[in-house]
């Protein structure tokens, strides 16, 4: 008999609760085959997720599938657009049932880092990470990134069609550097180094593509027929020719496919996280001898900022690092899963045994005093996700560089090489501010200031010093507005609308 229908029964009668008193009611009715089957594979990953607060638990969903790791067991055979892989993936020490069951352990994204939780350094602020050096040396965090870079060899209308030239010689007989990596096909060769500015794929294409061909000479035979089109490689890192693919369709067009690997190491702001949405960036790398130390000699492989912890609730991070750690000196695997998974009391127990605090704190010596810290650290293993931001890919400066045509202001975006946008929000900023010289400088001098004629008599632009209007050469004055706006007074004019310029002494 289930609990609603005992309360059915007994609820006007009060004399029969006694028939019913050993009778074994169930406690609850599961929907559910296991309770953590409500979260989804991704939110799965997460130890311990009941002890987090909600929000964290979602950030570490959109997370999780930025983590650099395995992707299949055929990763090598590949050839993706982007392919970001990890060198030394391991399984986490803390699973859950939800792991195990898609197969996480076998294909992971992360490593075990040894995590100590303190300030250190003061490069540490707003979630910065403090990185040993030691261990990126080993290959913590280490990954590549292969990259497909791909060209279409064609075959025109008229007959003429794109070609592969073969490395160019000096006059002393020896290929530039440049083009130091083709081979004799005019495409560079498998497992080549290539430098930034070098070219791959030594591509020529026709100069006319559109009209017939003369009769006298074949198509496309004579050299001054062709325009270098190389392909060059414009990343600021070098990188390895992983694979060359050639692909030869119906119609004789041919598509050549480069993958170019990179091996990366952690730099300074690069992207990591737990897998509780505590992501943070590498603010330092520090010497192992300047790290600090337990009694066993265990220097931390990343340093976190306690002050992630009180805002975010995070409980379960800490809870993560304390298992994680029992697990090591227990020798075996243990759980976070949801709604359940090894109990904080037993691992306190684990710890206990094994001579270290139930806290998970430990005794911690300074690398750079050599005195022991004033305080006991949170100290053990947690497991840590590297995020596919890389500053490297996002990196970019500019001084001068390219233009637009139309407007003639700076080009748009980082591949582009293009400049940063002061937009209307920070100009209001600036007004308020009270900077009209470098309004000045941003929005016109640094951007596009264009010299223009304006007549007095008639407020229209002139060129050269003439007014066409007034058919005179008296007033003119010369000014300078931005380029955009003269194309602005163009283009209403263009509309019949006529726009004039009211010129003071000043």
């Amino acid at each position: 008999m289930g609990l609603v229908e005992y309360l059915d029964v007994n609820e006007e009668n009060d004399s029969n609760i006694a028939l019913y008193e050993n009778e074994i009611i169930p406690e609850t009715t599961h929907v559910e085959i296991e309770p953590f089957t409500i979260l989804g594979a991704v939110a799965g990953l997460i130890p311990y997720p009941h002890h987090n607060q909600s929000p964290r638990n979602t950030y570490q969903c959109a997370m999780g599938k930025q983590a650099i790791g395995v992707i299949g067991y055929n990763q090598l055979n590949r050839i993706d657009t982007l392919l970001y892989l990890m060198v030394y993936p391991q399984q986490p020490l803390v699973k859950t049932k939800t792991i195990e069951l898609i197969g996480y352990d076998k294909l992971p994204a992360g490593q075990n880092a040894t995590v100590a939780v303190m300030s250190y350094s003061g490069y540490d602020i707003e979630d910065a990470l403090v990185l040993n050096k030691a261990s990126l040396d080993r290959g913590f965090g280490r990954c590549q990134v292969m990259r497909k870079y791909a060209t279409m060899v064609r075959k025109y209308a008229n007959g003429t069609y794109d070609r592969l030239a073969d490395p160019p010689v000096d006059a002393e007989g020896f290929i530039p550097e440049k083009f130091d990596i083709l081979e004799a096909d005019g495409i560079c060769g498998v497992g080549e180094r290539v430098n930034p500015g070098q070219v791959y794929i030594n591509k020529q294409t026709p100069v006319n593509t559109s009209m017939d061909v003369g009769v006298g000479t074949p198509a496309g035979v004579s050299d001054g027929a062709f325009k270098a089109a190389p392909m060059s490689y414009k990343s600021p890192a070098p990188g390895y020719i992983d694979k060359v693919l050639l692909t030869t369709s119906e119609n004789d067009q041919t598509l050549i496919k480069v993958l170019i690997r990179q091996t990366r190491r952690p730099e300074l702001g690069d992207k990591f996280s737990s897998r509780h949405g505590q992501k943070g960036v590498c603010g330092i790398i520090v010497n192992q001898e300047d790290m600090p130390f337990t009694d066993q000699g265990v220097c931390p492989d990343i340093i976190m900022n306690p002050h992630g912890f009180p805002s975010r609730m995070t409980v379960g991070k800490m809870i993560e690092l304390l298992a994680g750690k029992a697990g090591v000196l227990k020798g075996e695997f243990q759980y976070g899963t949801a709604f359940g998974g090894s109990k904080v009391e037993d691992m306190s127990q684990i710890l206990i045994d094994n001579g270290f605090s139930y806290s998970g704190k430990d005794y911690v010596t300074s690398g750079i005093t050599g005195e022991p810290l004033s305080a006991y650290i949170f100290f053990g293993p947690v497991y840590y996700q590297k995020l596919k931001h890389m500053v490297m890919d996002k990196m970019h400066a500019r001084a001068r560089g390219p233009r637009a045509v139309l407007t003639r202001q700076p080009t748009e975006g980082r591949s582009r090489d293009g400049g940063l946008r002061l937009g209307e929000m920070e100009r209001d900023c600036l007004i308020g501010y009270g900077a009209s010289m470098l309004l000045l400088e941003r929005l016109m001098i640094s951007s596009d200031a264009f010299e223009v004629h304006v007549c007095e008599e008639c407020g229209l632009l002139g060129y050269s010093g003439w007014c066409q209007y007034c058919k005179s050469s008296k007033r003119i004055v010369k000014m300078t507005i931005p380029y955009a706006a003269k194309l602005l007074f163009q283009e209403l004019q263009s509309m019949n609308i006529l726009p004039k310029l009211i010129l003071e002494d000043c």
